[in-house]
């Protein structure tokens, strides 16, 4: 079936007993064993809970794999998946990422023996000539966050495979509907679930799925063992934000290409960055791995003077950390998500003190643009005075 079917049957034909169309919520922690040594399938809420088994069972058919995993967030997700590394183990990771994984691999994982190598994921051979005879896996975003820089996929999954590693994918900016990593051949998907597979704003959540079942068994056993499980009701919040994914990132990028060139023609941004641009590096490598550009762009302003004012003069974008719900939400990385990354390292990565990241919203464009032209203008005035 089409992604749009199977997303907007999630939990459908579930309840046999009842005929229920939403999936119900099993809220029980602990469940009756019909006789010793016979179980029902479920005995205890952290290891198999029946609502967040019908939530991982969707999102390992979404994106392809065989066993699906959700957490109680996606850096609990994250962090479940790199478990599978310990000490002397040495991992590859795209150079341009969320800061919240960087802080993972700079401040925690070290103290665990694993060492990581930032690298520019988007040049495979940089990639391969940075493999290490202790090195484990590559991690990469692409696009990454918030530079929308963009990796071939497939190159780096060829990198991978030629050296005996694992490639594990953050798949959040793009989602299962746009693009799907295991179908080209990487290992492991993650997603942080609050943002675009969610949706509204509303849960707290991590997702993984593994493309082959031994992987997904050493999954399994940490995610068990660990216990950051995701619970019930949030796994039907979920779910239910799953249902619309496909209305709603088709609305986030037919929003965001139209903000994208509208921001590239304004006097006061020097650079626009969104895959959907036809001069953005690496475009035609995004097309051919991806079903569509998504819903989020950074830009850079001309002076970091216009960053505090503008943000302040916005009304209808809200100025907030996270992304991918129904509303618009602009991020300053330097300050938020990516404050952890050092200064000189976040400057040449290109996340400036210039530079704002914007999750662009369902609402009519045209409201859109007007709320950022406004900002624009009370800003140029009040620098003016």
């Amino acid at each position: 079936m089409h992604p749009d079917t199977c997303l907007a049957q999630i939990g459908n034909n579930k309840a046999e007993k009842t005929g229920a169309i939403s999936s119900p919520i099993y809220l029980s922690t602990t469940y009756r064993h019909p006789r010793l040594g016979e179980s029902t399938g479920f005995d205890y809420t952290r290891t198999k809970n029946p609502t967040r088994q019908t939530l991982e069972d969707a999102i390992a058919q979404l994106e392809g794999g065989v066993q699906g995993f959700a957490y109680s967030s996606g850096m609990a997700a994250i962090a479940g998946v790199l478990g599978l590394f310990g000490q002397g183990d040495h991992l590859l990771v795209s150079h341009d990422l969320y800061g919240g994984t960087y802080r993972l691999l700079e401040q925690i994982l070290p103290r665990q023996g694993i060492t990581t190598t930032f690298v520019d994921t988007g040049d495979w051979q940089k990639v391969e000539a940075a493999v290490q005879e202790n090195t484990k896996a590559i991690f990469l975003e692409t696009p990454t966050n918030p530079t929308m820089r963009i990796s071939d996929l497939q190159a780096i999954i060829g990198v991978a495979q030629r050296n005996g590693l694992l490639t594990i994918v953050d798949n959040t900016f793009m989602t299962p509907y746009l693009q799907r990593p295991l179908t080209l051949g990487a290992d492991v998907v993650v997603h942080s679930a609050t943002k675009y597979l969610g949706g509204h704003n509303d849960v707290l959540s991590g997702l993984a799925v593994a493309r082959e079942q031994e992987l997904a068994d050493r999954i399994y056993f940490l995610q068990n063992s660990i216990g950051a499980t995701l619970g019930p009701q949030d796994a039907w919040l979920l779910m239910r934000g799953m249902k619309t994914l496909a209305l709603r990132m088709d609305r986030h990028q037919e929003n965001a290409m139209v903000l994208a060139k509208w921001l590239t023609g304004h006097p006061c941004v020097k650079q626009v960055y969104f895959p959907g641009l036809e001069n953005h590096p690496g475009r035609d490598v995004h097309i051919g791995q991806a079903d569509g550009y998504g819903g989020m762009l950074s830009f850079e302003v001309v002076r970091e003077e216009l960053v505090e004012p503008l943000l302040r003069h916005l009304n209808l974008i809200a100025f907030a950390e996270s992304l991918g719900g129904v509303e618009s939400l602009i991020t300053y990385p330097a300050r938020q998500t990516h404050f952890d990354v050092p200064e000189a390292v976040r400057n040449e990565l290109g996340v400036t003190s210039s530079l704002l990241r914007l999750s662009v919203g369902i609402e009519h464009y045209e409201d859109l643009i007007e709320d950022m032209a406004q900002a624009f203008a009370a800003s140029e005035r009040e620098l003016a005075e």
